[in-house]
């Protein structure tokens, strides 16, 4: 179970708890005991920038969705100079996915209903190699090339999977979403062992490294979702070649790139290197010393005193090639925690902590050239990892960041922003997807996971956690009737992972229920006070609150 700092004593937390447990058992005439607690106070704070954080991704879809094709429903790459056409890497790696994401929250008719219909429409007009998907031309309707080039068909079907369908797949588990992945990956297999035959400049600096650490992630998590050896098998092969063989980067690389469009190598190899430990602990054992050589190399030379990574160093001469810092900075260092996770070794985790102590020095830093995209990596970074190690500056820290990105949706930010202000699209391009995805990690840390359906934009609810009880502010300004729900530990009940190492683009878990356990609710709606078995807490329970009406629940685990 994931908690986020609480600053309330140890003492105060017990005193709480028995209060609670003696409310329960005796009756509620001493309820405000509990109820006024700072708690819950500090709950409803965090429903401010909850609720902003879904109304500002409701606002980016409902804008995107206003450009899409009317024929095909299928989203632009961008709204620039590529208004007329839908691709893999772009398109449906970046924007789509986290539409569909933030209408799971915010308008479940939408994400059953158009959502869906875009994702037939997309497998049934974009697939071009199999089920692989190529650039579709909407003026021509079909594809853009009159050709196939495989290499770009590859490169766009990785994008999508890691950068899209498996972040879906982390929140939904197996769905619409899940099969299509599931089917391109299948296909892929046929065509591709370790991926190679991308031109450097077409498809960015490192697109090797990108393309086989992008396959190196979703083949680990895949692995332990489907307990398909087949998934593993094609990971092992990668891992050989970057880790035993000619690809190894720090015997044979002159360009290790460390920020977004490369630093997924780093990452994806830590993800198989984790995975042997638990499923190929011989494996794990050939690996070791080149990934510490690897983790150790970038440590010493590809970062600042900071602790932040430089965008690109020669690993042949330790030289920085690119002295930019990378906002992906938390990609990177997900590998390290997770490494850490099993081999505790304390320079790894130390390399988070370090950086962390240094976060308020980068408080309104242009991490990539002012775009938005820039801090939604660079705070998906931070929650991701202080999700893992609570940290009190990298918390306070997210939270004025957060700000400087959400400004960005409603000012003329960058050149050619001008004609959106105020309409909900970022910056025209498909990075806006990011902008949800970031938001939509916020909101699950400021309510613990938890969330309410129907929602709409008078509607709020935040959370905070201590030990074993989660206190929980919900609040709306008309009448309203639905359902709360409660988060699960995914990383095991979806995906079947042996540990919830950090993951690339993932939705963090923070006070999760077990589905089999009991939990002990009491509420100032005496509706939901009780006993309630934990699977009737997954699936929501239901609420009613009238216009104005605050309601406050406390919950814990049986005992």
């Amino acid at each position: 179970m994931k908690t986020s700092k609480l600053i309330v004593s140890n003492v105060a937390c017990a005193f709480l708890f028995s209060v609670m447990l003696f409310l329960l058992s005796c009756g509620r005439k001493n309820d405000n005991q509990l109820f006024n607690n700072p708690a819950f106070k500090q709950a409803t704070m965090h429903a401010i920038p909850a609720q902003e954080a879904l109304n500002r991704s409701d606002r980016f879809v409902k804008a995107w969705l206003k450009y899409a094709d009317p024929q095909t429903g299928l989203i632009p790459r961008n709204l620039h100079n590529d208004i007329d056409i839908w691709n893999a890497k772009d398109a449906a790696a970046d924007n789509y996915p986290f539409m569909v994401l933030t209408s799971f929250f915010t308008d479940q008719q939408l994400f059953k209903g158009k959502m869906r219909y875009i994702l037939d429409a997309e497998t049934k007009l974009t697939s071009r190699v199999k089920s692989l998907p190529d650039t579709y031309s909407f003026s021509k309707q079909g594809f853009q090339n009159d050709e196939v080039y495989l290499p770009d068909v590859l490169f766009g079907t990785t994008e999508y999977i890691k950068d899209g369908l498996l972040p879906l797949t982390e929140w939904l588990g197996r769905s619409a979403w899940f099969d299509r992945m599931m089917q391109m990956l299948r296909d892929m297999d046929e065509m591709v062992d370790v991926a190679d035959g991308f031109e450097s400049g077409q498809f960015g600096s490192a697109p090797v490294a990108e393309v086989n650490g992008e396959l190196l992630q979703i083949l680990s998590r895949v692995y332990w979702m489907t307990e398909e050896d087949q998934w593993l098998e094609w990971a092992l092969q990668i891992g050989d070649y970057f880790l035993l063989g000619e690809g190894n980067p720090v015997e044979y690389g002159d360009y290790l790139r460390l920020r977004d469009h490369g630093c997924e190598l780093v990452a994806g190899l830590c993800e198989l290197y984790i995975t042997t430990h638990f499923a190929r602990p011989d494996k794990k054992k050939e690996y070791q010393d080149a990934l510490y050589a690897l983790l150790d190399f970038i440590l010493d030379s590809g970062r600042n005193e900071d602790g932040f990574f430089y965008n690109a160093i020669n690993p042949r001469t330790g030289e920085i090639v690119d002295a930019g810092l990378a906002d992906t900075w938390g990609y990177t260092l997900n590998g390290y925690l997770g490494v850490y996770m099993i081999d505790s070794i304390p320079a790894y985790k130390e390399a988070v902590m370090h950086l962390f102590s240094n976060l308020p020095k980068y408080r309104n830093y242009d991490w990539e050239r002012g775009s938005a995209d820039g801090y939604a990596d660079a705070i998906e970074s931070a929650i991701n990892l202080f999700n893992r190690i609570p940290d009190a500056i990298a918390e306070d820290w997210a939270d004025s960041e957060i700000k400087v990105m959400w400004s960005m949706q409603d000012s003329s930010h960058r050149a050619g922003t001008e004609q959106w202000m105020g309409t909900g699209i970022i910056e025209g391009w498909h990075g806006d997807g990011n902008f949800a995805r970031t938001s939509i990690m916020y909101y699950l840390w400021k309510t613990q996971g938890t969330w309410l359906q129907p929602w709409n934009d008078q509607l709020y609810i935040g959370a905070v956690s201590s030990g074993d009880s989660l206190f929980v502010s919900v609040y709306s300004e008309i009448d309203w009737e639905g359902k709360l729900f409660f988060d699960q530990a995914r990383h095991s009940t979806l995906f079947n992972l042996p540990i919830d190492w950090p993951r690339i683009n993932q939705l963090p878990e923070w006070y999760t229920i077990e589905a089999e356990k009991g939990y002990r609710l009491l509420s100032t709606d005496v509706q939901l006070s009780g006993h309630h078995k934990g699977i009737d807490l997954v699936n929501g329970l239901p609420v009613k609150l009238n216009a104005g009406q605050t309601h406050k629940i406390c919950i814990v685990k049986s005992q």
